[in-house]
Order: C-alpha cells, then sequence, then structure tokens
C-alpha cells in the first residue's frame, strides 16, 4: 500500500476532472515504475454511499458506510476546481463495521451544489483521534485507504 500513499494528493489535486469516470489516468498516477491507475470509488472491504447525502445546515449525513478497520469519514473542500487534500473541513470516526446515517458537520458551513470529496482514512495508530499531520510530502499519517489501487473516496455536491 506504500507506494499508493504517495499518490493520494495527485489524486485528490486531480479527481475533480475525471469526476465522471472516477479514474485517473495512468499519466496522472502516482510516479512508480508501474504507473498503476488509481481509481475513486468502493472496494469489497470499504465503502461509502456518496448518493442520498442530506444536510441539516451544516451537517451532511451519508446513509452507509463499511470499514474493515477503526476509521476516518473525512471531507475534503474543493479549491480552484479541484479536491484540496491539504486540508479537511469535516470528520468522524468509524469503528470498523458498517454504520448508517453518519453526519459529519463541515466547519464553516457549504453552499448548495458545492463540491467536495469524502473519503476514508485509516485510524493508523487506532487512537481514536483523526491524525492529520503531514509525514512527508503527501502523506499523512492516517493515510487515505486504499483496497489494491482503489482509493475509498467519492466527490459529491452538497444537497
Amino acid at each position: 500500500m506504500g507506494r499508493f500513499i504517495g499518490a493520494l494528493a495527485l489524486a485528490l489535486i486531480t479527481a475533480c476532472s475525471t469526476a465522471k469516470k472516477d479514474t485517473l489516468s495512468e499519466a496522472q498516477a502516482a510516479p512508480t515504475p508501474e504507473r498503476t491507475m488509481v481509481t475513486l470509488g468502493n472496494g469489497e472491504a470499504n465503502s461509502i454511499t456518496p448518493q442520498g447525502v442530506t444536510r441539516d445546515g451544516a451537517t451532511f449525513t451519508f446513509a452507509t458506510a463499511t470499514v474493515a478497520d477503526d476509521s476516518w469519514l473525512v471531507i475534503h473542500p474543493f479549491k480552484d476546481g479541484r479536491p484540496n487534500g491539504d486540508i479537511y473541513v469535516g470528520h468522524t470516526f468509524l469503528a470498523a463495521g458498517t454504520h448508517q446515517n453518519i453526519p459529519i458537520t463541515v466547519e464553516g458551513g457549504a453552499q448548495t451544489g458545492q463540491m467536495f470529496l469524502v473519503m476514508l482514512h485509516k485510524d493508523v495508530d487506532q487512537d481514536r483521534v483523526f491524525d492529520f499531520v503531514f509525514i512527508d510530502e503527501n502523506t499523512v499519517e492516517d493515510h487515505a485507504v486504499f483496497e489494491g489501487t482503489k482509493m475509498i473516496a467519492h466527490i459529491f455536491a452538497a444537497p
């Protein structure tokens, strides 16, 4: 999984241009010798339901999410038409398992139609504290959840 973590920032930055396909082109993928494709979506053990998100003020509610390990459901804003993986505007802890009606409050609120990226980050040190601390140029301590080349993430518009 380590080779994919470096792709996180690139995937977040370029995901907007590929939102309809939820796929990054081979040329945009992580600079690994294999030039592996990174995609956004659900895996077999981890998933987020991006359809049917509701909102009450600044709080979004996601219908379901399934996580194989203790994780964080995180919302990243868009900047200049692209997801900004350098910051997040909301997060909530999810213990391993399936969850329903998951609320996440977005700092600063949201406007209808505003674009966001929702994704899973693993609670690596299992301390139930979201460690969004960069340990290198592209990787945060509680890193993105991947299944193979698929980053468990979806682009969505605020209802």
